[in-house]
């Protein structure tokens, strides 16, 4: 412990207008934070400010990253500014280094308070790169709305903050350190810790590891290819699949965790992961995962580079839930998806009588209902899946979930998914990303799109396209009421459905300084044996071109569309 009190000090500082934090938290490059006077301290001090001070007096916060430029001192900073505004213990990965899922498993573990988490998840980093603040609640979930509207409306009106900025934490060494401030009557703690252990042992309690193992390392054993992309993930792969599950060292790839992700994009899907893809398709390997910069997304991959997208990912793991052990035990309770994700979960759920859950994007929404007890097992199309042991989306829950269907069933990654389409029928699926786009120009064509598709003449209408008739059951501008708070989440993107199973989807996504993002999603299901084997192109080319002229999309956004990371397939 130190010997003289150090100093709590009181500074002022002036607002900044775009500290609105997204679902993912507040994202800016990092030349903001770096030299925007105060720029961090004014929004972790607002995080903090949203705390009823009875609640954050003596409290515990879990603090992590994903190891990415500027972590290590944004990290300095929050400590200091933590131990000045009353919380009592904050809890740090060694190295400022925890996953996003590992720092929701340790909150809800050690009842703390909530989490920061520094990442910018699946963007690149570095210097010239992305950094991104995270709050999470004591569930261990995503901040809701009415908290980051809270800390939102703080940002715009904050005038000081506070902070003990000679307190200086050794983040590389495990162990507890203390430190006396003046004024107060307790030490404030910080305790460095492993951060994997704590995460592992819950998968521990999850999964068979006995089984795992046998499958990676028996007799019998599966090659396994998993690329860490430099992000955080990478010590949680070496130590509980290597190590502890038996499989090679040289079966993880990029495990080291950089700065600048080694100047990758650390975004698990074909187009940046295609150094794995290629690896795959040689045949070598049975199953191939990678993981993104902050550990909560992820891709799989079968032998010779089969692909499964994130919404048959679910699906499969939804239909084979019980060859994970965690669900023999608490039953299982509810799926669910968003509402843009492909409605192969669906078709799961119907055949089950399972209920299934259709949200508005963000993972907080899937929190909502896991808290009430609700919900078991949910996934997004951008490569999301999760389940209610945490309160986020988690890459490697999602592998050794696979791993645990492969044990169980000997077949191979294409195997189960052919014989699963053969069951439940195929969604054919992919999105376009038309970014960049004009702001006035991409609200005028939704809001075309919107007076078209709620007019009571265009339910019934009839599409033509060779051969093929597609004839609209229903279109909406979709709006989600929460079940269990009746929270209602409106204009969350134009969806038109046919006769048959099959979508079209257009969302607004966002906008930022260089104009606004529209999504357009196609989701075509097919049930007849026949036609499960189509080029993915082919099959989905005919809704492709109905949602083109319905649009008029390249006309009027002047762009061409950029094919989205979950690819056609």
């Amino acid at each position: 412990m130190n010997d003289s009190p150090l100093q709590v000090l009181t500074l002022p500082t002036s607002p900044y207008p775009d500290q609105r934090p997204g679902t993912s938290g507040l994202w800016k490059k990092v030349h903001v934070f770096q030299s925007k006077k105060n720029y961090l301290h004014n929004f972790i001090q607002c995080i903090f400010s949203s705390i009823d001070l009875r609640d954050r007096q003596g409290s515990t916060m879990v603090v992590g990253g994903d190891g990415r430029y500027f972590n290590s001192t944004a990290i300095q900073v929050i400590v200091q500014m933590a131990a000045a505004n009353g919380v009592g213990r904050v809890v740090i990965g060694q190295n400022g280094i925890m996953s996003t899922p590992a720092v929701s498993c340790l909150i809800r573990k050690i009842k703390a308070i909530g989490g920061i988490i520094l990442t910018a998840s699946h963007n690149p980093g570095g210097p010239d790169g992305d950094f991104g603040i995270k709050f999470n609640t004591a569930n261990g979930g995503p901040a809701p709305e009415a908290v980051t509207s809270k800390v939102f409306q703080m940002s715009r009106i904050i005038e000081e903050y506070a902070i003990c900025p000679e307190l200086r934490v050794d983040l590389g060494t495990i162990g507890k350190q203390s430190f006396d401030l003046e004024n107060k009557f307790k030490p404030f703690t910080v305790e460095i810790v492993d951060p994997v252990e704590s995460y592992a042992n819950s998968l521990r309690n999850i999964f068979d590891f006995a089984v795992l193992k046998e499958l990676l390392s028996g007799d019998n054993h599966i090659q396994i290819r998993l690329d860490g992309m430099h992000g955080v993930i990478g010590p949680y792969v070496k130590k509980i699949l290597c190590e502890e599950l038996g499989s090679p060292a040289n079966s993880a790839i990029n495990c080291v965790p950089l700065e600048n992700f080694g100047g990758c994009h650390p975004d698990p899907n074909l187009t940046y992961a295609a150094d794995l893809v290629e690896t795959m398709k040689s045949g070598q390997y049975d199953f191939g995962a990678a993981f993104d910069g902050d550990g909560d997304r992820n891709m799989i991959l079968g032998k010779h580079g089969f692909f499964v997208t994130p919404s048959d990912s679910v699906a499969v793991i939804a239909a084979n839930i019980f060859c994970i052990p965690y669900f023999q035990h608490t039953g299982v309770r509810g799926f669910a998806r968003s509402m843009p994700t492909s409605a192969a979960l669906d078709m799961v759920a119907r055949a089950t009588k399972i209920q299934l859950y259709e949200t508005a994007t963000g993972w907080k929404f899937f929190g909502s209902l896991m808290d009430a007890g609700r919900l078991s097992l949910c996934g997004e199309e951008s490569f999301g899946t999760g389940s209610d042991y945490i309160r986020e989306k988690d890459g490697l829950w999602a592998v050794l979930a696979w791993l645990s269907i492969l044990a169980v069933r000997r077949q191979s990654v294409e195997d189960i998914m052919t014989d699963h389409w053969r069951t439940y029928g195929r969604n054919y699926y992919t999105r376009f990303d038309y970014e960049e786009v004009d702001l006035d120009a991409a609200v005028e064509m939704m809001l075309d799109l919107e007076l078209m598709v709620s007019d009571k003449a265009f339910i019934g209408q009839v599409f033509t396209v060779g051969e093929k008739k597609y004839q609209v059951e229903a279109a909406d501008n979709f709006e989600y009421s929460d079940p269990v708070d009746g929270t209602i989440s409106r204009n969350q993107g134009l969806r038109i459905l046919f006769k048959g199973g099959s979508r079209i989807i257009f969302r607004l996504s966002g906008t930022d300084s260089f104009g606004a993002t529209v999504r357009l999603y196609i989701d075509s299901y097919e049930k007849d044996i026949n036609k499960l084997f189509q080029d993915p192109q082919v099959a989905l080319a005919e809704l492709v071109t109905i949602a083109l002229q319905l649009s008029q999309i390249h006309e009027r956004t002047e762009r061409t569309g950029r094919r989205g990371p979950s690819v056609i397939t």
